[in-house]
């Protein structure tokens, strides 16, 4: 069963297609897998050039009550889940609101701490952070800088180039012109068919605006990355799986680990899909994501929360 995005307003040598593989079975609950074909990786790279990393978003620490009644069993049970994976993956990365916001700065630092304490004993590393705007966005990201370091930040792994982008610390949803041109200097070490992932937490398009789906500058920084032949983008915020094209760029949102919010637009006010006692952590979860250099793809598998 496929179904192919229209290609239109895509290049003749670039498409996206989402196939639906199989499921995987936790805890009784299944994920599905969907794959990318993406362009331009070197015709000959070995088969060990494949690697896989874990995408984990929106844990929103400190949350209690409804609509999420394990508001501090999801995360724990999303980091069991990964240890359990058959294969490890070669790294893990978390795209935002690691905890939910506060005013309070010591409340702050203390979810932060818990927070770190949990996924400790997720046995893979390294694991990679990024602020969202619950982390960063009431105090320009000092007390994640304190526990977790850098907001954006650069790294490679078996040829391909991995950017970290803060668009939460600005309170206004911006990157900001100090960032966009860190990320100018950047993109000008690549070639233009570098394997390049863009980690965001904020959408980097305009999905919905009017519920703070989008970052105000974004528009930038696609401009800086479309010269680029080879680049996917991968955020949170949206508690929802969500894929776009922008020209040859796609872009896939990760579901969350607290709760499910509605499709954008759906509904007039974003309000959390209330919890389902029938199917309980539905519209949870975290993926894995297959960097499959031989065949010129990514597979993207959606895992669920487990049970127990």
């Amino acid at each position: 069963m496929e179904s192919t995005v229209p290609n239109d307003a895509l290049s003749a040598t670039f498409q996206l297609s989402m196939k639906r593989r199989s499921f995987i079975k936790l805890a009784g609950l299944g994920g599905v897998v969907y794959a990318s074909g993406l362009s331009g990786w070197a015709a000959n790279a070995s088969p060990v050039d494949d690697f896989f990393f874990v995408q984990l978003s929106d844990s929103h620490w400190g949350f209690e009550g409804a609509p999420n009644p394990d508001a501090r069993g999801t995360l724990p049970k999303a980091v069991a889940a990964v240890n359990g994976l058959e294969k490890m993956p070669d790294f893990i990365v978390f795209t935002g609101d690691l905890t939910h916001t506060t005013d309070d700065p010591q409340e702050r630092r203390k979810r932060m701490t818990e927070f770190k304490a949990v996924v400790a004993d997720l046995k893979v590393k390294p694991v990679y952070f990024m602020p969202g705007e619950h982390d960063a966005g009431l105090d320009r990201g000092a007390a994640y800088q304190e526990f977790f370091g850098k907001t954006h930040y650069t790294f490679d792994h078996k040829g391909v180039h991995f950017i970290v982008l803060d668009n939460v610390s600005d309170p206004g949803a911006s990157i900001g012109d100090e960032q966009l041109a860190w990320l100018a200097a950047d993109l000008e070490k690549q070639t233009a068919d570098a394997q390049i992932v863009v980690f965001t937490h904020r959408p980097l398009f305009d999905l919905y605006p009017q519920w703070d789906w989008a970052t105000r500058d974004g528009a930038k920084a696609l401009a800086l990355l479309m010269p680029y032949k080879n680049v996917t983008v991968f955020y949170g915020h949206i508690h929802q799986e969500n894929h776009h094209m922008t020209e040859h760029i796609a872009h896939h949102s990760a579901k969350s680990l607290i709760f499910p919010l509605p499709a954008p637009g759906s509904q007039p006010k974003r309000t959390p899909i209330a919890w389902d006692s029938a199917q309980p952590y539905r519209g949870l979860g975290f993926r894995e994501v297959a960097t499959v250099r031989k065949t010129m793809e990514y597979q993207i598998t959606e895992l669920p929360v487990q049970k127990s």
